[in-house]
């Protein structure tokens, strides 16, 4: 079994570094209040389940007709997770919430979020590189262990947005003070993505 808390620890800085879906949440939370926020959250957090089930199928196709194409994916995948390290490491921040949206019932927010997500192909590039760099190929069900290593993707996504959906007040009002957060942040998950392409790059 791959080692789950090194994944964990990997999704949540990457979960807190800024991007499209934590900032919607935010301005969703800010705009329509708590509830809302928390709605976007579960809806984006419910859309990692699509790319997990294309990831896991995916991945376990390529390793039961061979273990060489799968290394070859992964090593690949090293490399783009250092290149969008090094994309993130040099950003210049540009960290900020999105203009207020018009009130809308939850179970629309929840339906939208969802879709947001799902829609994404980015997101779906993203969990075929990210995923497999913790899968032991040399195990049995390495599909079944990239499924389950995208439950807990998915559900640390939740409780972090949700997070920024209660506080999205207070959230949105010290980002907006301090625009230097997010370029610490997006240099946090940069070095995220570095260390795993690396790591995945060496031998052993």
């Amino acid at each position: 079994m791959p080692n789950v808390w090194l994944f964990l620890l990997a999704s949540v800085a990457i979960t807190f570094a800024p991007g499209p879906d934590n900032m919607q949440v935010l301005a969703r939370g800010i705009a329509q209040g708590r509830r809302a926020g928390v709605a976007a959250a579960l809806g984006f957090a419910a859309g990692c389940l699509f790319h997990t089930t294309i990831a896991a199928v995916g991945m376990a196709a390529v390793l039961r007709s061979s273990e060489w194409a799968f290394h070859a994916i992964k090593l690949a995948g090293a490399a783009y997770l250092v290149w969008i390290g090094f994309k993130a490491v040099t950003a210049r921040g540009g960290l900020s919430v999105a203009q207020e949206a018009q009130g809308v019932p939850l179970w629309t927010v929840f339906r939208q979020s969802v879709l947001g997500n799902m829609m994404n192909p980015k997101v779906t590039l993203f969990f075929l590189v990210f995923l497999p760099q913790f899968v032991n190929p040399g195990a049995t069900h390495a599909g079944w262990q990239m499924f389950l290593l995208g439950l807990v993707f998915m559900a640390q996504t939740a409780v972090v947005f949700s997070a920024f959906g209660l506080f999205a007040g207070s959230l949105g009002g010290w980002l907006k003070r301090r625009p230097g957060t997010g370029r610490w942040l997006d240099r946090l998950a940069g070095a995220t993505f570095i260390g795993l392409g690396i790591r995945v790059a060496l031998p052993g």
